[in-house]
C-alpha cells in the first residue's frame, strides 16, 4: 500500500531559473475510475525539462507543476474501470497524454507531463491507463524511462513521416539522448549512420555505439559537405537529426539528399538561422519539425527495443531524487553523454 506522503519537486516559476525549483513534500495522489497510481523508480532528463523553469519553453506549461516527462515503475493500484493495467506491471510513462496515435494535434500538444501535467520527478504520480506503455522487458526503471521523450522522439524522426528503410543513411548530431537513440535505431534497422561530436573520445564511444563514419565538426566546418561526401556517389544523407538548430541547419541542408528529410529536434544553437522555407524547394527536401510522438508509435518501439535488445545509453553519473536540482545544472553545463538518469526510491 502506499504511503500518505511524498517527496516531489516542483516547478513554481519560470523567471527564477533553476530556483524555481522546489522540493518538498506532498500527498500521494489517488487514482480515479480511470486512473492508476505508479511508483515511480527512474525518470530522466531533457534539455526541454531544463528551459521550462528558464521561461524559454515555446509549448503549453501550466505552473506549478512537477518536472520531467520521463518516467518508468511499477503499477501499485487500479482504478475500478482500468482493463489495461493490473497491479505489478511495469509501465513507462507517455509525453502527450492525450496523443494517442496518428498526428499530434492542438489539443493533444497541451498535455504534455512536467509542464501541464504534473510529471514524474515525484515518488507516486497518478496517470489515465491510456497515459502509460508497457516498459520493455530488457530493461531497469531508470533505462526505460529514457524512452518517453528523447527515446520516442527519434523513433517518430526515423519511422513517422517516411519510413527509414535498411541500406539508407542517417546523420546524427552531437551525443545526447536523441542523437544516440538514432544511431540504436538506425543501426538496428541495417542503416549507415554519420555521427559529428567536438570530442575525439566521445568519437571512440560513438564508433563503439555503431556509428560508420565520425566527423569532428569543429575541426571541419563543412561537416555537411563532408557526410554527404560518405554517401554512395555523393547524393546525400536519407534523413537528419537535426538538435543544433541555426548553429547547424546550413550544414544539415548541404547533407541532405532528394527526397530526404531533415527532423528538426531542437535548437540547441539558437533559433536565428539564414536558412529559408525556400532552401526545402532549392534541395528537393522535407524540413519537419516534430512534437515527441504517440502512443502507438511508442508500442512499436518498445516492440522493437526488446526484439533487438537495445539498451539506452546513461551517462555514467545517475542522480537520487533528492539531487535533481544537481542534475538540471550537470545537464545545463553539457557535460552528459547520452540520457541523465535519476533513481527514485
Amino acid at each position: 500500500m502506499a504511503p500518505s506522503t511524498q517527496n516531489q519537486w516542483t516547478i513554481t516559476s519560470t523567471e527564477k531559473g533553476f530556483d524555481g525549483l522546489v522540493y518538498g513534500q506532498a500527498p500521494v495522489p489517488t487514482p480515479g475510475e480511470n486512473e492508476v497510481l505508479v511508483k515511480l523508480q527512474g525518470a530522466s532528463l531533457n534539455f526541454r525539462d531544463l528551459i521550462i523553469p528558464k521561461g524559454m519553453y515555446p509549448f503549453a506549461t501550466k505552473l506549478p507543476v512537477v518536472g520531467a516527462s520521463d518516467g518508468a515503475g511499477e503499477v501499485v493500484e487500479v482504478g475500478s474501470k482500468v482493463t489495461q493495467w493490473k497491479k505489478g506491471d511495469k509501465v513507462v510513462t507517455l509525453f502527450n497524454q492525450g496523443h494517442q496515435f496518428g498526428a499530434v494535434d492542438a489539443e493533444s500538444a497541451k498535455t504534455g507531463l512536467g509542464g501541464v501535467i504534473d510529471g514524474t520527478l515525484r515518488q507516486y504520480g497518478v496517470f489515465n491507463e491510456a497515459g502509460l506503455v508497457r516498459a520493455p522487458k530488457n530493461l531497469s526503471a531508470t533505462e526505460a524511462s529514457t524512452l518517453t521523450c528523447a527515446g520516442l522522439t527519434s523513433w517518430n524522426a526515423l519511422y513517422g513521416l517516411k519510413p527509414l528503410k535498411p541500406g539508407q543513411t542517417v546523420l546524427v548530431e552531437g551525443t545526447g539522448g536523441v542523437s544516440i537513440f538514432a544511431l540504436q535505431f538506425a543501426k538496428a534497422a541495417g542503416a549507415t549512420v554519420i555521427a559529428t561530436t567536438s570530442s575525439n573520445e566521445k568519437a571512440e564511444t560513438l564508433k563503439k555505439l555503431g556509428a560508420d563514419h565520425v566527423i569532428n565538426y569543429k575541426e571541419d566546418l563543412e561537416w555537411g559537405t563532408t557526410a554527404r561526401g560518405l554517401t554512395p556517389g555523393g547524393a546525400g544523407v536519407d534523413h537528419v537529426i537535426e538538435v543544433g538548430g541555426a548553429g547547424t541547419l546550413e550544414q544539415s541542408i548541404k547533407a541532405i539528399k532528394f527526397e530526404g528529410v531533415i527532423s528538426i529536434i531542437g535548437f540547441l544553437g539558437g533559433v536565428k538561422t539564414t536558412v529559408s522555407a525556400l532552401d526545402s524547394l532549392n534541395h528537393i527536401c522535407t524540413i519537419r519539425g516534430l512534437y515527441v510522438g504517440s502512443r502507438e508509435q511508442m508500442q512499436d518501439m518498445v516492440a522493437a527495443i526488446e526484439a533487438n535488445n537495445i539498451r539506452p545509453v546513461l551517462d555514467q553519473k545517475v542522480f537520487s531524487l533528492d539531487q535533481v536540482k544537481e542534475a538540471y545544472e550537470f545537464m545545463w553545463a553539457k557535460g552528459h553523454f547520452g540520457k541523465i538518469g535519476i533513481k527514485i526510491e
